[in-house]
């Protein structure tokens, strides 16, 4: 190699050692790091080197570096039982070995220890103060349901019809259980003082039925809460539109791609009445405490169940009775559980037991259905006033949908 090819390696090797060195100094005081600026640049050199002379010597620097830093550790264990100090010197050579072959990739990981090491603190509250003990095993089960769980899943159907697959059932309990986390890290975050709107959004991740219920309880309660209280029931509503939307897009990205137009009318008609709703002044009602679990592995598991249930169902009908069968079906399961209903009609899409056309009317269907269980669901719970607002924004959903049908 001549020096024009050795030059950018060696630049990234001594600058990643550099930019490492900085930040270990820069954690302790003066005269007291084992590893500072120099230390770290003369790392990275010594890795460049070493590499570009083969893999013996590669392999006798590491040892070297290795020993020098297994020594340090047990001579300061007693006082700096950590071992990042010692990690970092080896993960340095180790960079300065990967900038002889790809010095961009080594220069981005290096970029990124670095962040790593100097979020330190921020590192540790989030893992010992943010992050509970029910929320870490809530992520471990996420991780498990994702990447355990479903690698061993078949992915052709099991059933005579051959539209179930248990591989695309449960990448929608997955999906659940994702939003349901994404929307617990969202509260937590921006906390109950944004009010009535981030409160509704949210809840409507977890259940929309729930939230409708919820919120009427408060408007029932107080005079004054009817109409920002509808606006909260209706934000959740467009949460689970796009729980909804994305659970079809898992099912049938062709489905989701031709129903754009009529997501977005649903969507815009329920965020502007919303909105009418939720006017400045009147976000003084906050939600209740978050629950302590991100998710509800049972909403996510009845879900993947009538997802199972309603598939079959349909097929059977679809058998019997043609396409007008598997709308009813789909139509009825809407009434109680709304991504279970438009994820079997994706489903029988994508597997040829509909037509595009009959499909999206069907999915307009099942909001309808949705849409009627849940207006009277508000009259029950927030009397007359509440209801009236949400299921002028339920139909508003409705209505924009069919718009967005016609166009």
């Amino acid at each position: 190699m001549d020096w024009n090819t050795l030059l950018p390696g060696l630049v990234t090797a001594l600058g990643v050692g550099l930019l490492i060195g900085v930040i270990r100094e820069r954690r302790h005081d003066p005269g007291t790091a084992k590893a500072g600026t120099r230390t770290h640049a003369l790392v990275g050199i010594l890795g460049y080197v070493s590499a570009s002379l083969g893999a013996t010597a590669f392999i006798a620097a590491l040892v070297i570096v290795g020993s020098l830093a297994t020594a340090g550790y047990l001579k300061t264990a007693d006082k700096d039982p950590g071992l990042t100090g010692e990690i970092a010197l080896v993960v340095n050579l180790s960079l300065a070995a990967l900038a002889l072959h790809n010095a961009p990739l080594a220069a981005s990981l290096g970029v990124l220890c670095a962040i790593l090491l100097k979020a330190k603190q921020r590192l540790h509250q989030v893992s010992r103060e943010l992050i509970s003990e029910q929320e870490l095993q809530d992520a471990l089960m996420l991780a498990a349901a994702a990447l355990v769980v479903m690698p061993l899943l078949p992915g052709e159907p099991v059933d005579p019809w051959g539209v179930l697959r248990l591989t695309t059932v449960w990448r929608i309990v997955v999906l659940v259980m994702a939003v349901g986390m994404f929307g617990h890290i969202a509260m937590r975050a921006v906390g109950p003082r944004w009010g009535l709107a981030i409160a509704g959004f949210f809840s409507g991740f977890a259940s929309s039925t729930a939230a409708v219920a919820s919120f009427g309880r408060h408007a029932k309660g107080d005079a004054a809460l009817p109409v920002p209280a509808a606006g909260a029931a209706l934000l959740a509503n467009l949460a689970s539109l796009l729980l909804l939307a994305a659970v079809i897009g898992a099912v049938s990205p062709a489905l989701l791609r031709s129903m754009e137009m009529p997501l977005y009318g649903a969507a815009g008609a329920l965020a502007l009445v919303s909105l009418l709703c939720l006017r400045p002044g009147n976000g003084r009602l906050m939600p209740d405490r978050p629950e302590a679990h991100s998710f509800r592995l049972s909403h996510a598991l009845v879900i993947a169940a009538m997802i199972a249930a309603v598939l079959l169902v349909s097929a059977w009908l679809g058998e019997i009775a043609g396409g007008a069968g598997v709308l009813v079906a789909a139509t009825l399961v809407g009434l109680v559980e709304l991504q279970a209903a438009g994820a079997s009609v994706a489903q029988l899409a994508a597997a040829g037991g509909l037509s595009e056309q009959l499909a999206r009317w069907g999915v307009v269907a099942v909001l309808a259905s949705s849409a009627g269980a849940k207006g009277v669901l508000a009259f029950v719970s927030g009397g007359r006033r509440y209801g009236l607002i949400v299921a002028a924004g339920l139909a508003a959903m409705v209505a924009g949908a069919v718009a967005g049908m016609l166009v």
